[in-house]
Parts: structure tokens; sequence; C-alpha cells
């Protein structure tokens, strides 16, 4: 992968980012060096007995589910993504899910290995706090969000509050709440939850089922088409699309965007539907 992709990659992508993490993550602001972090911290513990998901959801993760990706540049390889649900946790008193995303790959000049990790709150299923390590070549930045959805602001970093939403989303969650959602062909959805309002409204366009074989398999699909405020992947004049398994799971099984200097894609390598199960599709 080279410099300049690289760095055409960075443009923001506001939030369906979560699909190929950095890759496609906004590189703006300035970098603040730090260490990667996974997990809960010394002040959160992990909540025991079932899990409740509000606003009557039908939710098709639980914990433990695993999803591995093969990321391509046109017909190269230049990386591997995974989606994890790795847990429960506490966030501020309050009980969250907390979900991973995350990149590897590049070339021999040009490294990536990119993490994004939200805290979603199940009630509401709205975000509490995002994390956002990136280290791309010889990039490195480090963000941390902590949102307020009854007060409708957050914090990056520490920096003054901002204006936010009632029921904040982050780049990896809203993948995770797009699943949640019954999603009918032809129809376009419009959602006002993305973190930062300036990136509202976010636009779903449900085009079609058809029939796709990723390297986990042969599936029956859902093709939806993202729409974004933004000059990346999902922009207005943009060309992308996800392909969702059109069943209970609801996995994402590929993406694919067409874009001035290429195609990048991601296909679906395996899966394990939660802690414990049988991986699914080819070895790594």
């Amino acid at each position: 992968m080279t410099t300049r992709l690289a760095a055409r990659l960075r443009r923001p992508a506001a939030l369906l980012a979560a699909v190929l993490v950095a890759l496609v993550a906004s590189a703006a602001g300035a970098a603040v060096v730090g260490s990667r972090q996974e997990g809960t911290t010394a002040a959160d513990t992990v909540p025991t007995g079932p899990l409740r998901w509000g606003q009557g959801l039908d939710v098709p993760f639980v914990m433990g589910e695993s999803l591995a990706y093969s990321v391509k540049f046109g017909f190269l390889r230049v990386g591997s993504g995974s989606m994890y649900v790795k847990g429960r946790a506490m966030v501020r008193g309050q009980e969250t899910i907390h979900t991973l995303f995350r990149i590897t790959g590049g070339t021999m000049f040009f490294k990536v290995n990119d993490l994004m990790q939200s805290w979603i709150e199940p009630d509401k299923f709205a975000s509490l706090r995002f994390h956002q390590d990136i280290a791309e070549g010889g990039y490195r930045a480090n963000r941390r969000y902590e949102f307020f959805p009854d007060r409708k602001v957050y914090v990056e970093n520490d920096k003054p509050e901002k204006p936010s939403v009632e029921m904040p989303l982050d780049d990896g969650s809203f993948l995770y709440f797009i699943r949640t959602q019954q999603l009918e062909v032809g129809k376009e959805y419009v959602y006002d939850r993305y973190f930062d309002p300036e990136a509202n409204p976010v636009r779903i366009k449900v085009l079609r089922r058809e029939r796709v074989r990723v390297p986990a398999g042969e599936f029956d699909a859902i093709v939806l088409q993202p729409i974004i405020k933004t000059s990346g992947i999902f922009s207005e004049g943009g060309s992308a699309m996800i392909w969702l398994s059109d069943d209970s799971r609801r996995m994402v099984l590929q993406l694919k965007s067409k874009l001035s200097f290429g195609s990048l894609n991601l296909y679906l390598l395996r899966y394990r539907l939660a802690e414990g199960g049988t991986f699914m599709g080819e070895e790594p």
C-alpha cells in the first residue's frame, strides 16, 4: 500500500468507517501518541446476570461473536480485519457491551495496525465511550471519546465539550446498530444518530437481495448503500456497498467500494457466533 493511497484512505469517513477501521477512518487533527488499550479500565467492573436489550430490538449478535475478514485493494490482499463482541463492562456506573474492530496489514514499506473500540449502553443502544488507535506508517493517533447522552454532549481527549445527539452512535457502534434494523428492499432509512451532528443525517439505501459467495461460504444477502456527508468512500458521490447476511445473524459478509484510484474490498473469511463456538470458514 503506498503512502499516497494511505493518505487518501484517511479522509474522514464519518461512521461506517468501522467496517474497515482506520483504513478509512479520519486522521484529521493533532495526533496524541500513547499506548494501545484493550478491555476495561481499572475502574470498570464486569457485570453478571442476563443481558437485556432495550427498545424492543432484535439483536442478532451475542458475547463472543467473532468475524474475520480479508482486506483487498483490487486483487492484492493488503491486510486482515476483525469484528469482535468482547463482553460486558461498566462505564461511569452504566452497563455496556464492549466491541472491537481491528485492521492489520500493509506492505513492506507501509504497515497498518489500527484498533477501534466501542462501549454500547444496551437499553437505548447508545455509545458511551469510543477509542480509536491508529498506526499507519509513521502516523500515530490515539483518540478517546466520552459521550453523555443525557446532556447531548461529547468530549474528545479531555478537550472542551461539543454538542452531540440524544442517542449517539460512533464509527463502530453504528454498524452493529444497523444489524438490528428491519430492512426492506427498495426503502431508504434516515438516521440522525451519529455523535457529530454535522455528519447527520446518515442514509441507508436497501438495494436488493442476492446470493453471494465469500471465503467463509455462500450466503443469501441483503445489499445496502450507505450515504454519508463526507469526502470518503461513503460520500454522496461515491459508490460503496455492504452485504449483510439475509438471516437472523445479519453478519457483514463483504464491503466493496469503487474509488478514483482503485477498489477497496473486504470479504468475510471465517466466523464464530458465540464464545466457545466453532469457527466456520477458511483458516487464516
